[in-house]
């Protein structure tokens, strides 16, 4: 999306741009982390919510940070289509990108992604997450691109806002309406045959309400806006999520276990922190979101850009590193498994959450240059057209 590799100082541009880039390369880090604490740290899996009492304070802040990632790539690309838009001049543009893009990325979810989590060929279980969430989104987000700004507005929060009403409505196997409400709001399994299930890890409706909102966003980032006003906008958007998060948590209510007071300053904080992902709560995406929108004009504003441009690597080049780092660890747990054998009852794993970020870090600083290379040529080859999938 930007240009990354030059050395003259970064114009007002650029640096509308590649504060995006820096934002998701950021959250794809956080994202790295808790995949290695998916891979080597799975005999201590946490649920969602965690449980306070049984859950060490730095496996609760490691898997919190993870939290920023799905909202924050959704939004992202609802911002990224409207660019996308301004930039091929039309919402059929848009429309039709979003349209296969959002196959592919269905497709590719079904395959090269379930494939690098379970090794089964062929698949037993096909795990329905975050790129298939993304995926559904886009496809969803073709169609109502062709609402008016303000209604679209509307939609995506009242769609954010309201979708916890729906959480006491459930449908059991062999209803009609288990398969879309599976898909779209409780999350379950789905019986597709004798040898295989669906697991839709990701309901996907509160995330067209994100990505509908990230598609609002847009015109703030347009080549002739105020960067002015973008920030302004930016600050009292994330101040105001924020705001609403504080509010509403200490109401105890609306679509979340209710926090409560522990022994320990920490663990309060951290039950007061402590908000559900699957489906993403009001709470969940007021906190994260509003962090995203903070995080996005910090980096836009920030005068230093040598390390924002190494975020960026990563941002600019996302679907090739989730890619690449799946299989990349997939390969460092069979290999340790091979050597090592199972440590931690049916797995092997890592004694600490340091050993998990320390695994983190090391990926990291190895990832980066095979990432910096495709990102280099997917901002040169522009004549390949399916570099702009990844």
């Amino acid at each position: 999306m930007t240009t990354l590799y030059q050395t003259p100082p970064a114009t007002r541009a650029s640096q509308r741009l590649m504060s995006i880039d820096a934002l998701r390369g950021l959250v794809i880090l956080f994202m790295l982390l808790d995949h290695v604490r998916e891979t080597f740290f799975l005999h201590r899996q946490v649920a969602d919510p965690m449980a306070i009492d049984t859950t060490e304070p730095t496996l609760f802040f490691s898997r919190t940070l993870a939290h920023l990632c799905a909202p924050v790539f959704v939004l992202l690309t609802g911002l990224s289509a409207y660019l996308y838009g301004e930039k091929h001049q039309g919402r059929n543009a848009v429309s039709m990108f979003l349209f296969k893009r959002g196959l592919f990325l269905v497709l590719l979810e079904f395959t090269l992604v379930n494939f690098a989590w379970t090794f089964q060929f062929p698949p037993h279980v096909i795990y329905l997450q975050v790129i298939w969430a993304i995926g559904m989104s886009m496809l969803a987000l073709a169609a109502l691109v062709w609402l008016p700004r303000p209604i679209l507005w509307v939609a995506g929060a009242v769609i954010v806002a309201g979708h916890n009403l729906l959480d006491p409505l459930h449908f059991p196997v062999g209803s009609a309406m288990h398969l879309p409400w599976a898909i779209l709001h409780d999350r379950g399994w789905i019986e597709f045959s004798d040898g295989l299930r669906l697991r839709s890890s990701y309901p996907v409706l509160p995330w067209i309400g994100v990505i509908a909102l990230g598609y609002c966003i847009g015109p703030w980032f347009a080549h002739s806006a105020s960067a002015r006003l973008r920030q302004r906008h930016l600050l009292l958007g994330g101040a105001g999520a924020l705001l609403g998060f504080v509010a509403l948590r200490l109401v105890n209510g609306y679509g979340e276990a209710q926090w409560r007071v522990h022994e320990t300053t920490t663990q309060t904080l951290m039950s007061f922190f402590n908000i559900t992902k699957y489906p993403p709560s009001l709470l969940f995406l007021a906190l994260t979101l509003g962090v995203g929108l903070l995080l996005l004009l910090g980096f836009e504003r920030a005068r230093q850009r040598q390390w924002i441009s190494a975020l960026a690597v990563f941002g600019a080049a996302p679907m090739f590193f989730y890619l690449l780092h799946l299989y990349v660890l997939k390969v460092l747990y069979l290999t340790s498994v091979a050597l090592f054998g199972l440590n931690q009852s049916d797995y092997f794993g890592f004694d600490s959450i340091f050993s998990v970020w320390l695994t983190a870090v090391l990926l990291t600083a190895a990832l980066y240059l095979p990432v910096r290379w495709f990102a280099a040529v997917k901002a040169r080859r522009r004549d390949i057209g399916w570099l702009k999938y990844f």
